[in-house]
Protein backbone atom coordinates (compact mmCIF):
# COMPACT_ATOMS: atom_id res chain seq x y z
CA UNK A 1 0.00 0.00 0.00
CA UNK A 2 1.57 3.55 -1.22
CA UNK A 3 1.84 6.12 1.51
CA UNK A 4 -0.54 9.05 1.57
CA UNK A 5 0.66 12.64 1.42
CA UNK A 6 0.31 14.50 4.60
CA UNK A 7 -2.81 16.17 5.22
CA UNK A 8 -1.45 19.13 7.94
CA UNK A 9 -0.79 22.02 5.70
CA UNK A 10 -4.52 21.27 4.34
CA UNK A 11 -6.37 21.31 7.33
CA UNK A 12 -6.41 25.27 8.15
CA UNK A 13 -8.25 25.30 4.75
CA UNK A 14 -10.83 22.36 5.36
CA UNK A 15 -11.69 23.70 9.01
CA UNK A 16 -12.71 26.97 7.60
CA UNK A 17 -14.39 25.08 5.20
CA UNK A 18 -16.65 23.51 7.03
CA UNK A 19 -17.52 26.70 9.30
CA UNK A 20 -18.34 28.40 5.58
CA UNK A 21 -20.88 25.81 5.54
CA UNK A 22 -21.83 25.96 8.87
CA UNK A 23 -22.97 29.09 8.91
CA UNK A 24 -24.68 28.55 4.97
CA UNK A 25 -27.12 26.10 6.07
CA UNK A 26 -28.71 24.29 2.95
CA UNK A 27 -31.97 22.14 3.27
CA UNK A 28 -32.68 18.91 1.30
CA UNK A 29 -32.55 19.72 -2.21
CA UNK A 30 -31.14 23.48 -2.03
CA UNK A 31 -28.09 22.83 -1.32
CA UNK A 32 -26.72 24.82 -4.38
CA UNK A 33 -24.37 27.37 -2.54
CA UNK A 34 -22.87 24.07 -0.88
CA UNK A 35 -22.53 21.87 -4.21
CA UNK A 36 -20.78 24.99 -6.04
CA UNK A 37 -18.44 25.41 -3.17
CA UNK A 38 -17.75 21.40 -3.09
CA UNK A 39 -17.77 21.58 -7.35
CA UNK A 40 -15.09 24.35 -7.14
CA UNK A 41 -12.47 22.68 -4.48
CA UNK A 42 -12.82 19.93 -6.79
CA UNK A 43 -12.39 21.48 -9.27
CA UNK A 44 -9.29 23.03 -8.46
CA UNK A 45 -7.72 19.88 -7.62
CA UNK A 46 -8.01 18.75 -10.98
CA UNK A 47 -10.59 16.28 -10.73
CA UNK A 48 -13.63 15.60 -13.03
CA UNK A 49 -16.98 16.76 -11.55
CA UNK A 50 -20.70 15.40 -12.68
CA UNK A 51 -23.11 17.80 -11.46
CA UNK A 52 -26.74 17.45 -10.99
CA UNK A 53 -27.35 14.25 -9.83
CA UNK A 54 -30.61 14.19 -7.71
CA UNK A 55 -30.98 17.71 -7.72
CA UNK A 56 -27.98 19.27 -5.96
CA UNK A 57 -25.55 15.95 -6.11
CA UNK A 58 -22.07 15.74 -7.50
CA UNK A 59 -19.63 13.16 -8.39
CA UNK A 60 -16.29 14.04 -8.42
CA UNK A 61 -13.54 10.55 -9.97
CA UNK A 62 -10.10 10.12 -8.57
CA UNK A 63 -8.44 8.21 -11.28
CA UNK A 64 -5.63 6.21 -9.87
CA UNK A 65 -2.59 5.73 -11.84
CA UNK A 66 -3.03 3.90 -15.14
CA UNK A 67 -6.18 4.80 -14.99
CA UNK A 68 -9.47 6.63 -17.14
CA UNK A 69 -12.62 7.10 -17.55
CA UNK A 70 -12.36 4.33 -20.22
CA UNK A 71 -10.34 1.94 -18.37
CA UNK A 72 -11.33 2.37 -14.60
CA UNK A 73 -10.29 -0.90 -12.73
CA UNK A 74 -12.09 -1.90 -10.21
CA UNK A 75 -14.29 1.17 -8.35
CA UNK A 76 -15.67 1.91 -5.31
CA UNK A 77 -18.03 4.84 -3.99
CA UNK A 78 -17.56 6.76 -1.11
CA UNK A 79 -20.37 9.15 0.31
CA UNK A 80 -20.95 12.32 2.45
CA UNK A 81 -23.96 14.08 2.31
CA UNK A 82 -24.96 17.69 2.65
CA UNK A 83 -28.00 19.26 3.78
CA UNK A 84 -28.76 20.79 6.89
CA UNK A 85 -31.73 20.23 9.27
CA UNK A 86 -35.11 22.87 10.18
CA UNK A 87 -33.34 24.19 13.53
CA UNK A 88 -32.61 27.23 15.21
CA UNK A 89 -28.89 27.13 16.16
CA UNK A 90 -27.92 27.98 19.87
CA UNK A 91 -24.13 27.37 20.07
CA UNK A 92 -23.37 30.81 20.47
CA UNK A 93 -20.16 29.67 17.98
CA UNK A 94 -18.64 32.17 16.18
CA UNK A 95 -19.17 30.42 12.77
CA UNK A 96 -23.37 29.82 13.42
CA UNK A 97 -25.90 29.70 11.46
CA UNK A 98 -26.66 33.02 9.86
CA UNK A 99 -29.81 31.37 8.38
CA UNK A 100 -32.52 31.82 10.80
CA UNK A 101 -34.65 28.47 11.76
CA UNK A 102 -31.51 26.63 9.63
CA UNK A 103 -28.72 24.86 10.77
CA UNK A 104 -25.98 21.95 10.06
CA UNK A 105 -27.74 19.70 13.46
CA UNK A 106 -26.71 16.54 11.99
CA UNK A 107 -22.49 17.28 10.67
CA UNK A 108 -22.98 17.40 7.18
CA UNK A 109 -20.66 20.26 7.45
CA UNK A 110 -18.23 17.74 8.45
CA UNK A 111 -18.95 14.36 6.16
CA UNK A 112 -18.50 16.78 3.17
CA UNK A 113 -15.63 18.51 4.66
CA UNK A 114 -13.89 15.30 5.64
CA UNK A 115 -14.57 13.47 1.99
CA UNK A 116 -12.95 16.89 0.37
CA UNK A 117 -9.70 16.26 2.53
CA UNK A 118 -10.08 12.82 1.23
CA UNK A 119 -10.02 14.18 -1.76
CA UNK A 120 -7.10 16.04 -2.06
CA UNK A 121 -4.48 13.53 -0.61
CA UNK A 122 -6.06 11.08 -3.28
CA UNK A 123 -5.31 13.82 -5.88
CA UNK A 124 -2.29 13.97 -4.87
CA UNK A 125 -0.96 10.75 -4.43
CA UNK A 126 -2.93 8.77 -6.97
CA UNK A 127 -0.64 6.18 -7.01
CA UNK A 128 -3.25 3.23 -6.10
CA UNK A 129 -4.72 0.81 -8.87
CA UNK A 130 -8.05 1.85 -9.44
CA UNK A 131 -10.99 5.23 -9.03
CA UNK A 132 -12.64 6.35 -6.40
CA UNK A 133 -16.07 8.09 -6.71
CA UNK A 134 -16.36 10.69 -4.30
CA UNK A 135 -20.30 11.05 -3.50
CA UNK A 136 -21.67 14.08 -2.40
CA UNK A 137 -25.20 14.16 -2.00
CA UNK A 138 -28.17 15.80 -1.25
CA UNK A 139 -31.35 15.72 0.81
CA UNK A 140 -30.32 12.84 3.31
CA UNK A 141 -32.78 14.71 5.70
CA UNK A 142 -35.90 13.06 4.86
CA UNK A 143 -35.70 13.70 1.32
CA UNK A 144 -34.41 10.15 0.10
CA UNK A 145 -31.53 12.15 -2.00
CA UNK A 146 -29.74 8.67 -2.39
CA UNK A 147 -32.47 7.41 -3.83
CA UNK A 148 -32.72 10.70 -5.98
CA UNK A 149 -29.31 10.10 -7.17
CA UNK A 150 -29.67 6.28 -8.16
CA UNK A 151 -32.70 7.36 -10.16
CA UNK A 152 -30.64 9.94 -11.88
CA UNK A 153 -28.42 6.96 -13.02
CA UNK A 154 -25.36 7.24 -10.49
CA UNK A 155 -25.09 3.57 -10.18
CA UNK A 156 -25.08 3.45 -14.14
CA UNK A 157 -22.67 6.28 -14.71
CA UNK A 158 -20.55 5.36 -11.41
CA UNK A 159 -20.37 2.00 -11.28
CA UNK A 160 -19.16 0.86 -7.68
CA UNK A 161 -17.73 -2.65 -6.73
CA UNK A 162 -18.71 -1.63 -3.36
CA UNK A 163 -19.45 1.56 -1.56
CA UNK A 164 -18.69 2.99 2.14
CA UNK A 165 -20.39 6.32 4.43
CA UNK A 166 -19.38 7.76 7.95
CA UNK A 167 -21.36 9.20 10.12
CA UNK A 168 -20.18 11.28 12.90
CA UNK A 169 -21.73 9.67 16.40
CA UNK A 170 -21.87 12.17 19.25
CA UNK A 171 -22.21 8.99 21.59
CA UNK A 172 -18.47 8.19 20.54
CA UNK A 173 -16.03 10.12 22.38
CA UNK A 174 -13.85 11.40 19.30
CA UNK A 175 -10.69 9.43 18.37
CA UNK A 176 -12.76 6.33 18.74
CA UNK A 177 -14.75 4.95 15.43
CA UNK A 178 -17.58 1.79 15.14
CA UNK A 179 -18.99 -0.32 12.55
CA UNK A 180 -21.10 -3.66 12.42
CA UNK A 181 -22.07 -6.82 10.19
CA UNK A 182 -25.41 -6.30 9.69
CA UNK A 183 -28.20 -3.79 10.18
CA UNK A 184 -26.48 -0.58 11.72
CA UNK A 185 -29.61 1.90 11.48
CA UNK A 186 -33.36 0.94 11.35
CA UNK A 187 -35.82 1.21 8.83
CA UNK A 188 -38.63 3.47 8.92
CA UNK A 189 -41.70 4.50 7.82
CA UNK A 190 -44.80 6.70 8.92
CA UNK A 191 -48.27 6.14 9.01
CA UNK A 192 -51.84 7.67 9.28
CA UNK A 193 -54.97 6.00 10.56
CA UNK A 194 -58.00 7.94 10.10
CA UNK A 195 -61.13 7.01 12.19
CA UNK A 196 -64.57 7.86 10.75
CA UNK A 197 -67.31 7.98 13.09
CA UNK A 198 -70.04 9.88 13.28
CA UNK A 199 -70.53 13.21 14.84
CA UNK A 200 -73.19 14.80 16.60
CA UNK A 201 -73.98 16.85 20.31
CA UNK A 202 -72.25 15.57 23.40
CA UNK A 203 -75.11 15.63 25.64
CA UNK A 204 -76.63 13.25 23.19
CA UNK A 205 -73.74 10.50 22.92
CA UNK A 206 -75.83 7.53 21.87
CA UNK A 207 -76.72 9.52 18.66
CA UNK A 208 -73.03 8.99 17.73
CA UNK A 209 -70.44 6.61 16.77
CA UNK A 210 -67.43 8.48 18.77
CA UNK A 211 -64.06 8.24 16.92
CA UNK A 212 -61.94 10.09 19.73
CA UNK A 213 -62.50 6.92 22.40
CA UNK A 214 -61.85 4.53 19.33
CA UNK A 215 -58.45 5.91 18.01
CA UNK A 216 -57.38 5.55 21.61
CA UNK A 217 -58.45 2.03 22.25
CA UNK A 218 -56.11 1.73 18.80
CA UNK A 219 -53.10 3.47 19.86
CA UNK A 220 -53.24 1.13 23.29
CA UNK A 221 -53.64 -2.28 21.12
CA UNK A 222 -50.86 -1.14 18.68
CA UNK A 223 -48.74 -1.29 21.53
CA UNK A 224 -48.96 -5.21 21.54
CA UNK A 225 -47.53 -4.93 18.49
CA UNK A 226 -43.73 -4.77 19.63
CA UNK A 227 -44.23 -6.36 23.26
CA UNK A 228 -46.34 -9.26 21.97
CA UNK A 229 -45.09 -9.47 18.64
CA UNK A 230 -41.58 -8.83 17.90
CA UNK A 231 -38.82 -11.19 19.33
CA UNK A 232 -37.46 -9.49 22.43
CA UNK A 233 -33.99 -10.35 20.70
CA UNK A 234 -34.74 -8.24 17.76
CA UNK A 235 -35.73 -4.46 17.63
CA UNK A 236 -38.32 -2.50 16.77
CA UNK A 237 -40.28 0.93 17.85
CA UNK A 238 -43.44 2.14 17.05
CA UNK A 239 -44.16 5.46 18.27
CA UNK A 240 -47.44 7.49 18.23
CA UNK A 241 -46.35 11.14 17.97
CA UNK A 242 -49.48 13.12 17.08
CA UNK A 243 -53.38 12.66 18.01
CA UNK A 244 -55.95 15.36 15.84
CA UNK A 245 -59.44 15.12 16.11
CA UNK A 246 -62.61 17.96 17.21
CA UNK A 247 -63.16 21.56 17.06
CA UNK A 248 -64.67 22.16 20.76
CA UNK A 249 -65.29 20.70 23.82
CA UNK A 250 -68.93 19.90 23.60
CA UNK A 251 -69.39 18.74 20.30
CA UNK A 252 -68.54 14.87 19.13
CA UNK A 253 -66.43 14.74 15.79
CA UNK A 254 -67.21 12.93 12.34
CA UNK A 255 -63.02 11.84 12.90
CA UNK A 256 -60.26 11.30 14.67
CA UNK A 257 -56.27 10.82 12.99
CA UNK A 258 -53.51 9.11 14.70
CA UNK A 259 -50.10 9.57 13.21
CA UNK A 260 -47.05 8.08 13.83
CA UNK A 261 -43.60 6.20 13.10
CA UNK A 262 -42.19 2.66 13.12
CA UNK A 263 -38.62 1.81 13.27
CA UNK A 264 -37.52 -1.98 13.03
CA UNK A 265 -33.69 -3.41 12.11
CA UNK A 266 -35.47 -5.93 9.26
CA UNK A 267 -37.80 -5.99 6.52
CA UNK A 268 -39.67 -9.09 7.85
CA UNK A 269 -40.23 -7.27 11.16
CA UNK A 270 -41.24 -4.00 9.20
CA UNK A 271 -43.80 -6.19 7.22
CA UNK A 272 -45.31 -7.43 10.06
CA UNK A 273 -45.54 -4.13 12.14
CA UNK A 274 -47.72 -2.68 8.99
CA UNK A 275 -49.54 -5.78 8.27
CA UNK A 276 -50.45 -5.42 12.36
CA UNK A 277 -51.51 -1.77 12.06
CA UNK A 278 -53.86 -2.15 9.47
CA UNK A 279 -55.41 -5.37 11.12
CA UNK A 280 -55.66 -3.71 14.71
CA UNK A 281 -56.87 -0.02 13.16
CA UNK A 282 -59.78 -2.08 10.80
CA UNK A 283 -61.04 -4.48 13.27
CA UNK A 284 -60.67 -2.17 16.94
CA UNK A 285 -62.62 0.32 14.75
CA UNK A 286 -64.95 -2.42 13.68
CA UNK A 287 -65.47 -3.57 16.83
CA UNK A 288 -67.71 -0.05 17.91
CA UNK A 289 -69.21 0.50 14.48
CA UNK A 290 -66.59 2.49 13.40
CA UNK A 291 -63.88 2.46 9.83
CA UNK A 292 -60.54 2.86 10.24
CA UNK A 293 -58.47 4.20 7.05
CA UNK A 294 -54.77 2.89 7.60
CA UNK A 295 -52.53 5.33 4.82
CA UNK A 296 -49.03 4.30 4.56
CA UNK A 297 -46.06 6.51 4.17
CA UNK A 298 -42.76 4.76 2.72
CA UNK A 299 -39.36 5.61 4.64
CA UNK A 300 -35.81 4.72 4.34
CA UNK A 301 -34.79 0.77 4.15
CA UNK A 302 -32.57 -0.90 7.02
CA UNK A 303 -28.62 0.65 6.50
CA UNK A 304 -27.55 -3.27 6.20
CA UNK A 305 -23.47 -3.90 6.18
CA UNK A 306 -22.42 -6.82 3.78
CA UNK A 307 -19.78 -8.68 5.82
CA UNK A 308 -16.83 -8.56 3.54
CA UNK A 309 -17.10 -4.90 3.50
CA UNK A 310 -17.88 -4.15 6.92
CA UNK A 311 -14.68 -6.35 8.09
CA UNK A 312 -12.60 -4.64 5.92
CA UNK A 313 -13.81 -0.90 7.19
CA UNK A 314 -13.28 -2.24 11.08
CA UNK A 315 -10.17 -3.26 10.03
CA UNK A 316 -9.25 0.48 8.54
CA UNK A 317 -10.49 1.63 11.76
CA UNK A 318 -8.24 -0.61 13.78
CA UNK A 319 -5.19 1.16 11.93
CA UNK A 320 -6.23 4.29 12.39
CA UNK A 321 -7.06 4.46 15.60
CA UNK A 322 -5.90 1.25 17.45
CA UNK A 323 -7.82 -1.74 18.43
CA UNK A 324 -8.71 -0.30 21.94
CA UNK A 325 -10.47 2.67 19.85
CA UNK A 326 -12.69 0.91 17.34
CA UNK A 327 -15.77 -1.03 17.56
CA UNK A 328 -16.38 -3.73 14.59
CA UNK A 329 -19.49 -4.91 16.11
CA UNK A 330 -21.00 -1.76 17.79
CA UNK A 331 -25.18 -2.30 18.53
CA UNK A 332 -26.60 -1.09 15.77
CA UNK A 333 -29.32 2.14 16.07
CA UNK A 334 -32.97 2.75 15.70
CA UNK A 335 -32.41 5.72 13.84
CA UNK A 336 -32.40 5.92 9.78
CA UNK A 337 -30.25 6.80 7.08
CA UNK A 338 -31.22 6.96 3.12
CA UNK A 339 -27.69 5.10 2.62
CA UNK A 340 -29.46 2.07 3.01
CA UNK A 341 -30.47 2.70 -0.64
CA UNK A 342 -27.39 2.68 -1.88
CA UNK A 343 -26.83 -0.68 0.50
CA UNK A 344 -29.73 -2.50 -2.10
CA UNK A 345 -28.12 -2.09 -4.74
CA UNK A 346 -24.27 -2.35 -3.94
CA UNK A 347 -22.23 -4.04 -1.29
CA UNK A 348 -20.61 -1.76 1.40
CA UNK A 349 -20.31 -0.51 4.78
CA UNK A 350 -21.49 2.06 6.82
CA UNK A 351 -19.37 3.43 10.21
CA UNK A 352 -19.33 5.91 12.74
CA UNK A 353 -17.10 8.31 14.08
CA UNK A 354 -16.47 9.58 17.18
CA UNK A 355 -17.82 13.39 17.49
CA UNK A 356 -17.57 13.78 21.50
CA UNK A 357 -15.49 15.97 23.03
CA UNK A 358 -12.67 15.51 25.99
CA UNK A 359 -13.21 12.03 25.61
CA UNK A 360 -16.62 12.10 26.71
CA UNK A 361 -20.11 12.18 24.73
CA UNK A 362 -21.25 15.40 22.48
CA UNK A 363 -24.15 17.04 22.33
CA UNK A 364 -26.49 15.04 20.05
CA UNK A 365 -27.78 15.21 16.70
CA UNK A 366 -30.36 17.73 15.44
CA UNK A 367 -29.92 19.28 18.60
CA UNK A 368 -29.56 23.07 18.30
CA UNK A 369 -26.59 23.01 20.67
CA UNK A 370 -24.91 20.28 18.40
CA UNK A 371 -21.49 21.20 16.31
CA UNK A 372 -19.09 18.82 14.45
CA UNK A 373 -16.09 18.19 16.11
CA UNK A 374 -13.13 19.65 13.80
CA UNK A 375 -10.49 17.29 15.11
CA UNK A 376 -12.22 14.88 12.96
CA UNK A 377 -11.54 16.37 9.50
CA UNK A 378 -8.00 15.16 10.08
CA UNK A 379 -8.47 11.60 11.38
CA UNK A 380 -12.01 11.11 8.49
CA UNK A 381 -9.66 12.33 5.69
CA UNK A 382 -6.66 10.40 6.29
CA UNK A 383 -9.42 7.33 7.29
CA UNK A 384 -11.19 8.00 3.84
CA UNK A 385 -7.85 8.06 1.99
CA UNK A 386 -6.68 4.86 3.65
CA UNK A 387 -9.57 2.72 3.15
CA UNK A 388 -9.61 4.04 -0.45
CA UNK A 389 -5.84 2.66 -0.83
CA UNK A 390 -6.45 -0.19 1.38
CA UNK A 391 -8.94 -1.52 -0.47
CA UNK A 392 -7.11 -1.51 -3.74
CA UNK A 393 -4.19 -3.19 -2.67
CA UNK A 394 -6.32 -6.38 -1.95
CA UNK A 395 -6.09 -9.23 -4.47
CA UNK A 396 -8.87 -9.04 -6.54
CA UNK A 397 -11.94 -11.19 -6.59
Amino acid sequence: MTTASDITPYLGQLVSFRRDLHANPELKYEEHRTAGKVSAYLTALGLPVHRGLGGTGLVASVYGKGRSKENPGRQIGIRADMDALPVAETTGAAYASCVPGKMHACGHDGHTTMLLGAATLMAQNPDFDGTVHLIFQPAEEGGAGAKAMMDDGLFTLFPCDAVFALHNWPSLPQGQMAVRVGPIMASTMRFEIRVRGKGGHAAMPHKTLDPIPVACAIVSQLQTLVSRGVDPIDSAVLTVGKIEGGTVENIIPDECAIYGTVRALSKSTQDYMVAGLQRIASHVAQAHLCEAVYIHKPGYPNTTNTEREARFMGEVMQEMVGQGNAFPDIDPAMTAEDFGFMLEEVPGAYGWIGNGQGGQPGVGLHNPGYDFNDDNIELGSKFWDRLARRWFAQPQG
